[in-house]
């Protein structure tokens, strides 16, 4: 097997496609652990593995809980409300004495973009992987999209990949396009004006589109995003029902789309805002086999930064 010679996952802005490549390969061979009546290996076992999430999450950080435990490692949850940040300890201050406890990785995701390259610096003998880091990245979302579509369609190079929504504050779509790209995907961008960063074709290799038909027309994958409310700090659209119109996903606009096409979203959905209910649960929808491969692609990921044998 190839060496994974990176110490933390922070962005897949900072892998080769070798290294994607080589996560997916082994997020694969991770699913026949999930497979087994006891869904346990002792890979990672006395290692320590800290979850350090400054913002709310379900599936992100339940998986990475139970990718760790499933690879046998010790696992320790914390939430804002449960550390010493409500008691304005900073972010250094928090890392260094979470490193006098020695962890072998940290988990986080965090409401400032590029904290994580800080933590690194900080801890230079710990492995950081990036849960979520403001608008800048998800690699573990990207990831397990990556995976998710690979698994239908048997690779992911020329491809027709939709990413529809709030693309301004979207980490989940920065690290698709970042991984997409890589592997071969075209990918095409639509949302409202207030949503689209200034220069976004700047984000890779992509193609912005005008509106949603567009983007969508003879696609082989549409992936809506959630509107990111508490990040844009005023409101850039007249209302929920002004935004389905136009940019919500149905059974009418996913007829544009090739037969077939994979519908996919990261998570939380609002229902009959971004996408209407007949889509989600919807023959097309992929939806829960991304939640589904979030903790192999987790289980992946822990292992290479941690190394280990499978067994």
């Amino acid at each position: 097997m190839p060496e994974f010679k990176h110490k933390d996952i922070i962005a897949l802005r900072d892998l080769t496609r070798g290294d994607m490549e080589l996560l997916l390969k082994t997020a694969e061979s991770m699913r026949e652990i999930n497979s087994r009546e006891i869904k346990k290996v002792p890979t990672l076992r006395g290692k320590t593995i800290i979850n350090l999430f400054y913002e709310s999450s379900t599936r992100t950080r339940t998986s990475f809980e139970i990718a760790g435990k499933r690879l046998s490692a010790d696992t320790v949850n914390i939430t804002p409300s449960s550390s010493s940040a409500t008691k304005g300890e900073t972010l250094a201050d928090t890392a260094l004495n979470l490193l006098a406890m020695k962890p072998d990785i940290i988990v986080m995701r965090h409401s400032v973009s590029g904290s994580h390259y800080f933590l690194s610096k900080k801890l230079p003998n710990c492995s950081i992987i990036n849960a979520g880091d403001g608008t800048h990245e998800h690699p573990s979302q990207g990831l397990l999209d990556m995976l998710t579509i690979r698994d239908h369609f048997g690779r992911l190079d020329s491809l027709k990949v939709a990413i529809i929504g709030d693309i301004t504050h979207s980490r989940v779509a920065r690290s698709n396009i970042q991984g997409l790209t890589k592997m071969g995907s075209e990918v095409f961008l639509a949302g409202p004006p207030t949503m689209m960063p200034p220069g976004a074709a700047k984000l890779g290799n992509v193609t912005v589109c005008k509106n949603i038909k567009e983007a969508i027309a003879d696609a082989d994958v549409v992936m809506m995003l959630r509107i990111q409310q508490e990040r844009q700090g005023k409101t850039l659209m007249p209302n929920a029902r002004e935004y389905s119109r136009y940019f919500g996903l149905n059974p009418e606009n996913l007829k544009l789309a090739r037969p077939g096409a994979m519908v996919m979203h990261p998570g939380p959905i609002n229902r009959g805002v971004e996408m209407s209910s007949y889509v989600v649960d919807g023959a097309q929808s992929h939806i829960l086999r991304q939640v589904e491969n979030g903790v192999a692609v987790r289980m992946s990921m822990l292992y290479h930064v941690c190394g280990g044998e499978i067994e």
